[in-house]
C-alpha cells in the first residue's frame, strides 16, 4: 500500500469519528453548555486521555512498533506475535496497576490536575466522582493502541483507524439513553467512556485474530526485548505525547482563571483537532512504520523520500485548514455550538481561542511527521530533550500572558511552543542527515502558502459581506457550507494552477507501491 493511500485510508476513518465528534460535542454543549459542570466532565475525560496517549499511542508508537517492524522483516512473524503478546501482558499490569493507585489517590490528584476546582468544592467533588467513573478506560485503550500499533505494522490500518468511531458512539448512546437513569448528563458521559473502552478493545481483539496475528494472552515476562522496549518507551512518553503534556498544562492553569475557561479551551480544541486528526495523526500513523520498515531494507535513501512527501501532504492540507480556521473561528463556533446552554459570550470566547490555535495547526501537524523519523530509527532520547524545551516555555508563555489576555494567553502560548517544537525536530534531522528537502518540497511549500493566502482573503471578505451571528439557525448552517465549499474550490484551483498540487500527480500516487 503507498503512503498516500495510507494516509488516506487513516484520515477518512478519522474523519467519520470527527464528525461523529462533532455530532457529540453539539450535543454536550446544548446540555452542559460551558459552565462548572462541563468543566468537570472535560476534566474527567482528558485525565484518562491524557495518560492514554503516553502510555499508549505516544509510547508505543514511539517504541513499539520499530522493535515489531523489525522482528517481522528480520525475525519472521511467530517472534513478533511472541512479542507482541509479552508486551501485551506487561502493558496491561502497568496500567492496571496505575488505574488502582489514581482510582485511590484521585482527590490528591485532582488538585494537581485542576487545582482551580478546589474553590468550588461541588465543582471538586463532581469531577473526582466522575473521574473515577472514566479513569479505568486507560487500561483498555492502552492495550487497543498496542493492538493498533501491530495492525499499522501489518499495514492494515482500517480497523485501527476506526476504533475511536465507537468512543462517539458511546458517547452519544449514553447521553441519550443513559442520562434519564443517572444523576445528571455528565455522569451518564462518564459512564459512556468507560463502556466505550470496553467496546474499543473487543473489536481490536477480534481485528487482530482476523489478520492473522491473535495476541494470546500470557502471564508478564520480563525479557530482554522487553526491558528494551521499556527503555525506549520512558523517553516515548514525553517525546510524543508534547502535544498531550501541553494540553494538561493549560487545563491546569486554565483552572484558574475563570469558570468556563476550561470549556471554552475544549470546544475550541476540537474545532482545532478536526484537521490535527484527519492529517497529522494519519500521516504519522502510516509513516512511522512505512518508514520503520524502508530503514530496515536495502535502500533507507526510500525513506527519505516518503518523509519528504509526508511534508508535502502535511503542509498542503494543514496550511490552507489554518488559515480558514484563523478567518471563521467565530462563525464556525456559532453554527456548531450555540444553542441551548451555550450562548453568544461562550462563542466569542471559543471563537477567540480557536483563532489563536488555528496559528499553531501547521506545526501541530508537523510534530506528528517530523517525529517518526526520529522513533523509525530507534532515537526517543531527541524528541524527549526538545519536547522538554517546548513544554518549558509553553509554560513560562502561559505565565507571562495569562494575568492579562487569560485563557486566549493560554492558547496563544500552546501555539507558539509547538512551533518551537516542530522547528527543532527538523532542524536536527537536517543536521544529522535524516532529512534534505528535495526540489519538488522547495517548489511547491510556498505555491501551497500563496494558494492558503488567496483563499483566506476570499474567505475574509466575504464574512464580512455576508455573515450574521444573529441569523436563522438555518440560514447559518446554509451560508457556512457555502463559505465552506466556496473556499474549498478556490483553494483546489489556485493550488492547481499555481503548481501547488497535481491532480494526475496524486492520482498516479495513490496508485504507487510504498517501495517508489
Amino acid at each position: 500500500m503507498s503512503l498516500v493511500r495510507s494516509i488516506a485510508t487513516v484520515s477518512g476513518f478519522t474523519l467519520i469519528s470527527r464528525l461523529l465528534g462533532f455530532a457529540r460535542d453539539i450535543m454536550i454543549a446544548g446540555m452542559l453548555g460551558a459552565g462548572g459542570m462541563a468543566d468537570a466532565f472535560f476534566v474527567a475525560f482528558k485525565f484518562p486521555n491524557l495518560f492514554r496517549r503516553l502510555f499508549g499511542e505516544g509510547a508505543f508508537n514511539a517504541a513499539f512498533v520499530p522493535l515489531l517492524a523489525g522482528d517481522i522483516e528480520k525475525r519472521g512473524l511467530d517472534v513478533a506475535r511472541e512479542f507482541a503478546a509479552r508486551a501485551m501482558s506487561m502493558l496491561i499490569l502497568i496500567t492496571g496497576f496505575l488505574v488502582a493507585i489514581i482510582e485511590i489517590t484521585m482527590p490528591w490528584a485532582m488538585h494537581v490536575f485542576a487545582p482551580g476546582f478546589a474553590e468550588d468544592p461541588e465543582k471538586f467533588a463532581l469531577a473526582v466522582e466522575l473521574s473515577r467513573i472514566t479513569f479505568p478506560y486507560l487500561a483498555f485503550i492502552s492495550a487497543v493502541a498496542l493492538m493498533s500499533g501491530v495492525l499499522n505494522t501489518l499495514h492494515r490500518y482500517a480497523a485501527a483507524a476506526g476504533a475511536p468511531i465507537i468512543l462517539n458512539i458511546c458517547l452519544i448512546g449514553a447521553l441519550l439513553g443513559l442520562t434519564p437513569m443517572t444523576e445528571t448528563p455528565a455522569h451518564a458521559l462518564a459512564w459512556g467512556v468507560a463502556i466505550a473502552g470496553i467496546a474499543q478493545f473487543v473489536c481490536l481483539v477480534i481485528a487482530c485474530k482476523r489478520a492473522g496475528f491473535a495476541i494470546k494472552w500470557q502471564l508478564p515476562k520480563i525479557d530482554d526485548r522487553i526491558k528494551l522496549l521499556g527503555k525506549r518507551m520512558i523517553p516515548g512518553m514525553i517525546g510524543a505525547g508534547v502535544y498531550q503534556l501541553n494540553l494538561l498544562i493549560d487545563t491546569m492553569l486554565a483552572s484558574l482563571v475563570s469558570d468556563g475557561a476550561v470549556s471554552w479551551l475544549y470546544y475550541a480544541d476540537r474545532v482545532h483537532q478536526l484537521p490535527l486528526g484527519v492529517i497529522g495523526i494519519a500521516i504519522g500513523t502510516a509513516l512511522l512504520p512505512t518508514l520503520s520498515r524502508q530503514l530496515q531494507g536495502a535502500d533507507p535513501k526510500i525513506a527519505m523520500y516518503s518523509q519528504n512527501r509526508g511534508i508535502e501532504i502535511a503542509l498542503l492540507l494543514t496550511l490552507p485548514s489554518a488559515v480558514a480556521l484563523g478567518v471563521m473561528g467565530i462563525p464556525i463556533i456559532n453554527v456548531l455550538f450555540e444553542r441551548g446552554a451555550f450562548g453568544a459570550s461562550e462563542t466569542l470566547m471559543t471563537g477567540m481561542a480557536l483563532t489563536i490555535f488555528a496559528f499553531g495547526l501547521p506545526a501541530s501537524v508537523l510534530v506528528k511527521v517530523l517525529a517518526p523519523g526520529f522513533f523509525a530509527r530507534e532515537d526517543t532520547k531527541t524528541p524527549i530533550r526538545i519536547g522538554i524545551s517546548a513544554m518549558v516555555i509553553n509554560i513560562v508563555l502561559i505565565i507571562a500572558l495569562m494575568p492579562t489576555f487569560g485563557h486566549l494567553g493560554i492558547a496563544a502560548a500552546t501555539s507558539t511552543s509547538v512551533w518551537i517544537n516542530a522547528g527543532a525536530l527538523g532542524w536536527i534531522l537536517h543536521k544529522h542527515g535524516d532529512l534534505a528537502f528535495d526540489d519538488r518540497l522547495k517548489r511547491r511549500v510556498p505555491r501551497i502558502l500563496l494558494s492558503s493566502v488567496l483563499m483566506g482573503l476570499a474567505l475574509w471578505f466575504t464574512i464580512d459581506w455576508l455573515w450574521q451571528n444573529d441569523a436563522l439557525s438555518i440560514t447559518r448552517v446554509i451560508t457556512m457550507a457555502g463559505l465552506v465549499s466556496g473556499g474549498l474550490l478556490i483553494y483546489a484551483v489556485t493550488a492547481q494552477l499555481s503548481g501547488a498540487t497535481s491532480f494526475s500527480e496524486l492520482k498516479t500516487t495513490l496508485k504507487r507501491s510504498n517501495t517508489a
